[in-house]
């Protein structure tokens, strides 16, 4: 199909990579005419983290329900629906072939095009859902529990990844950080509100720049550093105060992300510097960022929180791009757990 904004292109999209579970009418990649997402947070609060077996269990509970009250929220049938939109990967094996199987099923039954999409670039196009005149080419920062990426945006497209994380993400290192402080699961909004009562410059913690100038990043250690602080304190029987603690491993992990995105953005020449991801919701991050980007004169992107997290709307504006480029999958499509961005699906 040739690339085309004049006519109205309906998608339903499912996401279902992780723990939530998403479906999705979007209008031509930009309009949100239905966003349903059911979290499993509660449930998976008292393990401290996602257990994959529960959440693909959930999924099949909840996949057909979430897709049907997408399409009643909406007001739109199946025959109005131009194409059907999935995540394919990365993600939980499982829990993405649950979205796969009801996606490729629902293909299959109405004959609609299946357009398969990559976890990352949905959470780079959620900002296409909500700043209308961003357009390529811009560098985005996709932080999330899973993922630490820089992304040079070509194109709707065409990506460069630029730097990702050697070892931990930075949501997991929050979220590792969260449970030795006793705050809970998930760690990011936890302690970005702890930090805001706290010094972001009470502790040094240790910041990770790679002298071979790569833009990657590494937070076991600073996950190691704070863990030490607080071993190191207890044994003394000193007083630890968790919202400095907070404060400063926060402060070191933006230092990291926004610096790094910055240099990014001058390699490229690019002017437009978008986050995206869980992570992108922490208020420090968007505010350091925003400071920054103004110093080099560029523009600032973010989604609302909402957007942020993992959700079917983000997918249908990353699959509309392709669709109209006639990048369609086969339904012999399958998950791809460990699948490298700007991969091409069959």
């Amino acid at each position: 199909m040739a690339e085309t904004k004049a006519e109205k292109i309906l998608i339903l999209a499912v996401e279902t990579s992780c723990d939530e579970t998403s479906a999705a009418v979007v209008e031509n990649g930009r309009k949100i005419r239905s966003n349903i997402i059911s979290s499993q947070i509660d449930i998976h609060q008292k393990f401290g983290g996602v257990v994959p077996e529960i959440a693909s269990r959930k999924h099949v509970e909840l996949i057909i329900p979430v897709m049907e009250q997408a399409l009643e929220e909406a007001s739109v049938g199946l025959d109005s629906i131009d194409a059907i939109a999935v995540t394919y990967g990365p993600g939980l094996a499982g829990a993405l072939l649950v979205g796969l199987s009801a996606a490729k099923a629902l293909a299959f039954a109405t004959g609609k095009p299946l357009v398969g999409v990559h976890h990352i670039e949905g959470h780079i196009a959620a900002n296409y859902l909500e700043h209308e005149t961003l357009e390529p080419p811009f560098v985005c920062l996709v932080v999330s529990g899973g993922h630490s990426h820089i992304v040079y945006v070509e194109d709707y497209d065409r990506f460069e990844v630029m730097g990702q994380t050697r070892d931990d993400a930075a949501g997991e290192a929050f979220d590792k950080t969260a449970r030795a402080l006793g705050l809970g699961y998930p760690g990011g909004p936890l302690i970005d509100a702890q930090a805001r009562k706290g010094d972001p410059f009470a502790i040094d913690f240790p910041r990770v720049y790679f002298n071979d100038g790569s833009l990657d990043f590494s937070f076991s250690g600073l996950k190691t550093a704070v863990l030490n602080y607080l071993n190191s304190n207890a044994q003394k029987g000193a007083e630890i105060s968790i919202p400095d603690v907070c404060a400063s491993f926060q402060q070191a992990v933006v230092d990291v992300l926004v610096h790094n995105t910055i240099r990014a953005a001058e390699q490229r020449g690019v002017r437009q510097i978008a986050l995206a991801g869980g992570v992108a919701a922490n208020s420090h991050l968007r505010n350091s960022m925003k400071e920054a980007a103004e110093k080099i004169g560029a523009e600032m992107f973010y989604p609302r929180p909402l957007l942020c997290t993992d959700n079917a709307a983000m997918i249908g504006a990353a699959a509309y791009y392709g669709y109209i480029r006639g990048k369609v999958s086969g339904l012999d499509l399958n998950a791809a757990a460990s699948l490298k961005l700007g991969t091409t699906c069959g």
